[in-house]
């Protein structure tokens, strides 16, 4: 145990990279030179995520009335910002799988818990003419990214793995910097990075409008209303999120009723 705590104070994790067709599509992306049509090509090498996109974009999610049926007209109605929020939402499901029994239930339980935040921060967003909707689904799925490298380490310590509170505290503790740096990394946007590293401050205050950090904190709270989680017992009107957001902080999460159909539209286009 005490090696895995040596590793992160001297920086030692090996961070997770991120899938290649993803990277492949911001390059191309960030190519002057390039047309939404290069970006339909390189997706097009992937058939699984080829047909994921163009499920999402005949799907609830983009309230479109005419049916698609090429990767082409997909990018197209989705635009270079979605295009590239998204391949990286459904690329990153690949970076949650294990490599060993003992850790797989919890990475599973770590995407899971990701999807359903995804979900509940992109319908929270619409609201707000700053944030982005496919932004703030991508913010869900990466603001507990900094497990995975603890989790991967922790395969080389067997009683850690045993030790469930142990490995719980460790990381409680260490996440929110390592995924800060993995976001630094992979050249995300500062937006995100905060994401990462701010999560969890639920007394966090700002100047200005919302942000995605505010929409994590509340979407955390959300789902974990009624649970056994720790976050269930805070009081919300102690967290600024909440009146950046313009939301009540004396209802539970059945008001979120009317976004229920939004949020389990984004779930499924997830999940495929």
């Amino acid at each position: 145990m005490t090696g895995l705590f040596e590793d992160l104070e001297k920086d030692r994790l090996v961070l997770p990279t991120l899938p290649e067709v993803a990277l492949k599509v911001r390059d191309t992306l960030e190519d002057d030179n390039s047309s939404m049509l290069d970006v339909a090509k390189v997706i097009t090498n992937d058939a699984a995520l080829s047909a994921r996109l163009i499920q999402i974009s005949n799907s609830p999610l983009l309230r479109a009335s005419r049916q698609i049926e090429t990767v082409e007209a997909a990018v197209t109605r989705m635009g270079s910002n979605m295009v590239r929020n998204l391949v990286t939402s459904i690329a990153m499901e690949q970076m949650f799988q294990a490599t060993s029994d003992a850790t797989d239930k919890r990475l599973r339980a770590v995407w899971e818990d990701s999807t359903q935040i995804a979900a509940i921060a992109s319908a929270l967003s619409t609201p707000h003419p700053n944030l982005q909707t496919d932004q703030a689904l991508l913010a869900g799925l990466v603001h507990d990214i900094g497990i995975l490298p603890i989790l991967s380490r922790a395969e080389d310590y067997p009683d850690l793995l045993d030790n469930e509170t142990a490995l719980d505290r460790i990381i409680a503790s260490a996440h929110v910097k390592i995924g800060a740096a993995i976001l630094q990394a992979w050249n995300f946007s500062d937006d995100l990075i905060r994401v990462a590293a701010e999560h969890e401050n639920l007394s966090r205050n700002h100047a200005g409008p919302p942000d995605y950090v505010d929409i994590v904190i509340v979407a955390n709270l959300q789902d974990a209303y009624g649970t056994n989680h720790p976050y269930a017992e805070v009081d919300w009107s102690t967290v600024p999120a909440f009146e950046k957001l313009g939301m009540e902080t004396d209802v539970s999460t059945v008001d979120m009723d009317e976004a229920n159909t939004e949020i389990e539209a984004v779930k499924t286009a997830l999940s495929g």
